[in-house]
């Protein structure tokens, strides 16, 4: 068994372990009001967290140049390409 597929089992095994402890602790304990409600904390937390994150990503980069400058700048770099080109084969002509 390779490291992978013995990783990919303790996966599972830990999966259906936890799976069964949850509904052990909902269903059978009196701790069911707390475990609940932790649940719940825990998967809203992190729901905003991942709004906030989104939020200060947004908030901290900064905008995309215009499209017109965008242009400008590709067509200096036409510009000076094709005058690049055209320099050696001015030289060549003359020799």
């Amino acid at each position: 068994m390779s490291r992978d597929q013995a990783l990919g089992v303790l996966l599972v095994i830990v999966g259906i372990l936890g799976i069964l402890i949850y509904g052990w602790l909902v269903f059978f304990t009196s701790w069911w009001a707390i475990v609940l409600q932790i649940t719940a904390f825990v998967a809203i937390a992190a729901v905003l967290a991942i709004i906030a994150w989104i939020g200060y990503t947004l908030a901290t980069t900064p905008p995309p140049k215009p499209v017109e400058e965008i242009e400008k700048e590709l067509e200096k770099e036409l510009e000076t390409s094709k005058s690049e080109e055209e320099k050696p084969s001015q030289d060549t002509k003359t020799n």
